[in-house]
């Protein structure tokens, strides 16, 4: 059956089909849609797990019970699950476990675009590659082959294209494969890793890479498109597709299995061409290997290392770098591209984290003029309001990864920085990874303040649940866990809860909890403004009592606009929030029942 699918959801329905059993992951982009595909199969269990390390744990007690089992995070949240990553390399599985991790060139939505390929390489384990949805539905399940015959995890790495795109996929069957039965057997040597155990278990792993090698020469993801002599091209993901458009009469070895490389077949294709080139995103992963083998090769010194690639990039190196020649020129011809205009990154009208911001970025404005900062910073993180950081609000001044924002406080409070910190994180990520933080504050005895942005939802990445929102993945009702409960039994005795658009309730916490001499909390909530946007009639502006001062322009509200000077609200935009009628001391914002 043929289906027009995204890399993801082709990858979710490879993975039914492979009969996995438990799939557990987090909600980040560009790996989100996989488990919101798997979680409507009844069939299996799929759940959002606290954070990465934990979905990988799950996957890797079900793994040991027999049944096969993924984990999907994006790049990043490899980073959060590397202790059970390094631990699942050394064990080893028994029923098959691949680890999806989906990268991010060009940083469309994340902190950095760290090629993933090297965990693969520190661990030890295969990694696949698709170029395509067929070849993401294709190689998960040879994903889940290889690492039941090999006793191995599995990577597969996607990008953000692959994620994203939609090709044609042809499906092989509607059902999936028939489950084993669990079955744990206690084999203490593979699955406790005590020191003598674990030195057993390495030379193990670094035969299974050999066995691997041999795999990746003969493996038939790997193969050769032949063409011209003049120029051999070495690819894979989406690089492969960029390089194909770009240079067609090249010849072509296209990794699907990129890790170990398959080096004899790189020595013979290598043998068969007079220019031997690497063409990938990001590190030069393939290449450095390449190299080391002692095959001449070109790659990095004309194709960028950081950002996406595409066929245009491909081809203007090729020029530069004098590989295109005769047939090849004429062939590869750039494409016409009509740039867009540019949109700026900002919170959503009505959003319940716009108050805390403009509030945090009003009480921030007094410098301390010996070393020309704020007078109050803001340590940031992880999620939809890291957009706070953006003018008019500009009330971050740090964001590093998910969690990060209270330990930093922390970090400046010990340093004796003459000025008070506030730290800012969203519910879900202090869920994620908040909590340890906070315990480490009490414990150590620090004055800081934490701000948790309640709106009750994964907002930053499609409004998935989480254990604060009374849902799991596949729609079941749940017992929420109380962020207020969580906070008291970290030993916080200050805290308070406020409405997300009351500007004095907020302005009147983050006092208190400023003053307070101890760890403080203040919970910030309210719904998600995409939640609520149907349900409401938008304000106006009454043009008699403006005075087109602009204080509320400054919340930076998308709904709120000028035209021929004066202030006017997109009724298609605005959900009556009432932050901006808060601010206007003319009283020039009313609601449709007020008239204008």
């Amino acid at each position: 059956m043929k289906k027009l699918l995204s890399g993801n959801e082709a990858l979710a329905m490879g993975v039914y089909h492979a009969g996995v059993k438990v799939a557990a992951a987090y909600p980040g982009t560009p790996s989100t849609e996989i488990l919101e595909n798997l979680s409507r199969y009844p069939d299996l269990h799929a759940e959002w797990s606290t954070n990465e390390k934990v979905a990988l744990e799950v996957a890797l007690g079900a793994s040991y019970a027999g049944v096969r089992v993924l984990a999907s995070m994006k790049h990043v949240g490899l980073n959060v699950a590397g202790d059970p990553y390094m631990a699942a390399a050394i064990t080893g599985v028994r029923g098959g476990l691949v680890i999806i991790s989906a990268d991010d060139p060009g940083m469309h939505s994340s902190q950095n675009e760290q090629d993933n390929r090297y965990y693969a390489k520190l661990a030890k384990v295969p990694v696949l590659e698709p170029a395509d949805s067929q070849e993401a539905y294709d190689f998960i399940k040879l994903a889940f082959e290889i690492s039941e015959q090999y006793d191995t995890p599995v990577m597969l790495r996607s990008t953000t294209r692959i994620s994203h795109s939609k090709t044609v996929v042809v499906t092989q069957q509607e059902t999936p494969n028939v489950c084993r039965e669990p079955l744990f057997v206690a084999e203490p040597a593979k699955y406790v890793m005590l020191p003598a155990y674990a030195r057993a278990r390495h030379p193990l792993a670094l035969a299974r890479l050999s066995k691997l090698r041999a795999l990746s020469d003969d493996c038939p993801m790997n193969y050769e498109i032949t063409g011209s002599a003049e120029l051999g091209i070495i690819s894979s993901g989406v690089a492969f597709q960029y390089a194909r458009e770009a240079l067609p009469e090249a010849s072509f070895l296209k990794l699907g299995l990129n890790y170990p490389l398959p080096e004899n077949l790189i020595r013979r294709f290598a043998a068969k061409v007079k220019t031997l080139v690497v063409v990938e995103e990001l590190e030069p992963f393939i290449e450095e290997q390449v190299r080391a083998m002692g095959l001449p090769v070109h790659g990095k010194e004309f194709i960028p290392q950081t950002g996406e690639l595409s066929a245009d990039i491909v081809r203007r190196a090729a020029v530069t770098a004098g590989w295109i020649t005769g047939v090849l020129e004429a062939t590869s011809r750039p494409a016409a591209r009509q740039s867009l205009p540019a949109r700026p990154p900002l919170l959503c009208p009505g959003c319940p984290h716009t108050g805390l911001f403009f509030t945090l970025g009003s009480m921030g404005k007094r410098k301390v003029q010996s070393y020309g900062q704020p007078g109050l910073i803001v340590t940031g993180d992880i999620g939809c309001y890291t957009l706070g950081a953006y003018p008019p609000l500009a009330a971050m001044d740090t964001c590093a990864c998910m969690g990060a924002g209270i330990g930093q406080a922390q970090g400046m409070e010990w340093a004796g920085i003459p000025q008070q910190v506030v730290s800012v994180i969203g519910d879900s990520t202090f869920m994620h990874s908040g909590i340890t933080s906070l315990i480490n504050a009490v414990y150590n005895r620090s004055k800081g303040l934490v701000v948790i942005l309640d709106n009750g939802t994964t907002a930053m990445t499609g409004h998935q649940p989480h254990p604060g929102s009374g849902t799991t993945a596949q729609g079941q009702t749940s017992t929420p866990v109380s962020l207020e409960a969580l906070v008291r039994a970290a030993g916080v005795e200050s805290m308070a809860v406020v409405d997300a658009f009351d500007l004095g309730a907020i302005r009147g916490a983050l006092k208190d909890g400023l003053e307070y001499q101890g760890m403080s909390v203040v919970i910030v909530r309210g719904p998600c403004a995409v939640a609520v946007r149907a349900k409401v009639k938008a304000l106006s502006v009454d043009v008699t009592k403006c005075d087109r001062c602009g204080v509320c322009l400054r919340l930076g509200c998308p709904a709120i606009q000028t035209a021929d000077g004066q202030t006017v609200i997109s009724t298609a935009q605005c959900i009556a929030c009432g932050l901006c009628r808060q601010l206007c001391v003319r009283k020039a914002i009313v609601s449709p029942e007020e008239g204008t």
